[in-house]
This record gives C-alpha cells, structure tokens and sequence, in this order.
C-alpha cells in the first residue's frame, strides 16, 4: 500500500504482522465505580428530547449520542441538536473504550446523506457535526460517503460542517477525497496518549498516525480547521498530557477537547481515575497557554459536545 500522495503518513503494517491482544475475560474487568458528585446529572422528565429522537427515529439515522452512550444525549437532544453516525452502527475496530457494536458490517445505505440532510434541515442546525463507525471493510474507508453527506447537508441547510472521522487506515486517497467536500472543521480523535494506545484504541491504531492524519488535513486545505480530542482518567500521567498538546499543536491542531472517561459497559476498560473539576480547568488553562485556538476542557465534554460554539468563536478568532 502505498502513501505516495501523502508523504509524511506513515505506512501502517499489515493487521497479520501486528500482535494480537488477548480479549480479558468479562470478569476480570474492574467494577464500575460510584459516579463522583460532579459527574451525576439530574435531569428533569421531558425537555423536548422526545422530538428529537422521533425525528432520528423517522429517518433511520444513527447517533453518536445513543451508540456511545454519551451522557448529555438528553441535554443536546433538548437543544434539538445530535451528532449524526453515519456508515452503520456497526464498527471494525474493537476499542476498549468504546460500546459502538462490533462485529459484521451492513451495506452502506446510499440515502443515508439526504436523510442527514434532511433531518439536520428539520432541526435548523447551524453547525452540523458528522461522525462514523471505523469501517476498514470499505476501499476508501467510507471516506466518499463522507464527502457525499457534507454537501448533501450544505445544499439542504448552509450549515457550517465538522468532520469527526476514523484514520481510514492509510487508505490510499481517501483523506484526500473527503477533504474535497471541505470541511469547515476537521476532527480526529486522539483519544489517549501514547503509552496507552495499544490497551486503549486497539491493534490497528497508532499514534504517529493521528497526528499524520491532523497534519495531512491542514497540509491538503490550510483553512480548515483542525481538531482533536482526548479522555482523561485510563492511567495517564500529567507529563503525558503536556507531551501530546505539544504534539498536537507541532502538527498544527487548532482546537482541543479534555473530558473525562466513563465506562458505557462492564466489558469496556474500567475508570482508573475521576478527574475533579478543578483539574480540569487547570489543564485547559495549560493547552491555551500553549497555543490551542479553542479549548474545552471538563468532565462532561466531549467531542462535539458545545461544537458549535467552539466552532463560531474559533472560526471568526
């Protein structure tokens, strides 16, 4: 496989050379601890959500904020505002952290841009964010339905557009195809720091590779964009997290996300640490006197959470 287009990519190895990790056995897993006071929400019944998710519902559309058992759903959801999964529900890549399905993909859908679009119509977003399962199945790695979704929603809304996307694997032009859709935001998660990659994203993911990927999309279109994210309380230590931001921004990364990990199941790698609130505010305080355009930094954030915001204040700063 060859990354002729894209110089600075690393060239991963073929899945057959890399070790393969043992699954550990389900009850071997760390109970799951009792939510500290800032992480419990009490949210009261209604709100406006329902007509949210029968919008979802309606047009048989994933969401980020159900797949991944994201705790402030029922907040966004009230706002009239969602992320949008596209390519299934089903993923490829067997991350630790993460309770998306794993296991045999689906069929692409190929109206699944117009009813994004529409449905994103139907809400009046402003600021659209777009995310997927990985899909290593796929040629491009799902990267022209990706492209094929962001103009479906600029044509049936003007919204600005966020890109949340997996590494597509070194796939040949695909990053290059999507950015032809040119998102307003670019955004690859980075989710832990080096260390605990392997444990954390599994065997087909690699650091360098995030931060080729970050690099290659403002190389391709210098006016997007970039941004990642990470979860904090898996074991990392604070010189690990400075390290990364340096990273991130060495790569030209604008805008940066820290918020605490939760366990979504009892399979999924257990919390070794809650991170307090004014921890949070302390690391945030250092990635922007780092240099980070934007950051948002508690234990309740998360990717696109507030995206919108993050977006307009970044994109006019």
């Amino acid at each position: 496989m060859s990354d002729s287009r894209f110089p600075l990519l690393p060239v991963l190895p073929e899945a057959a050379s890399l070790p393969i990790l043992e699954a550990a056995p389900a009850d071997s897993r760390a109970p799951v601890r009792r939510l500290p006071p800032w992480l419990r929400r009490n949210l009261e019944p209604g709100g406006g959500h329902g007509e949210t998710a029968s919008l979802i519902a309606e047009l048989r559309l994933e969401t980020v904020c159900s797949s991944a058992k994201c705790p402030n759903r029922l907040e966004c959801w009230s706002a009239r505002t969602a992320t949008f999964m596209i390519l299934g529900n089903v993923c490829t890549r067997p991350c630790g952290f993460c309770s998306v399905p794993k296991g045999r993909t689906e069929e692409l859908e190929q109206d699944e841009p117009e009813r994004v679009a529409e449905a994103a119509r139907r809400l009046g977003l402003k600021h659209v964010v777009i995310t997927s399962v990985t899909r290593d199945d796929l040629a491009d790695g799902g990267a022209d339905h990706f492209r094929r979704t962001v103009d479906a929603v600029r044509a049936a809304t003007g919204a600005t557009v966020e890109v949340l996307v997996p590494d597509f694997l070194g796939k040949e032009g695909a990053l290059e195809l999507l950015m032809q859709s040119r998102p307003d935001v670019f955004n690859h998660n980075t989710e832990t720091v080096p260390r605990l990659y392997r444990t954390v994203r599994g065997r087909k993911s690699q650091y360098p590779w995030t931060l080729a990927l970050l690099a290659a999309a403002k190389r391709i279109m210098p006016e997007v964009k970039t941004k990642s994210g990470l979860m904090l309380g898996l074991g990392e230590t604070r010189d690990e997290l400075l390290d990364v931001f340096a990273d991130l921004l060495d790569h030209g990364v604008d805008f940066l996300t820290l918020g605490q990990y939760l366990q979504p199941t009892l399979e999924s790698l257990p919390v070794e640490r809650y991170l307090p609130p004014e921890e949070f505010d302390e690391l945030g305080a250092l990635a922007r006197g780092m240099g980070f355009r934007q950051v948002a930094s508690g234990p309740l954030v998360r990717s696109s959470y507030h995206a919108r915001e993050m977006a307009e204040d970044g994109l006019v700063a």
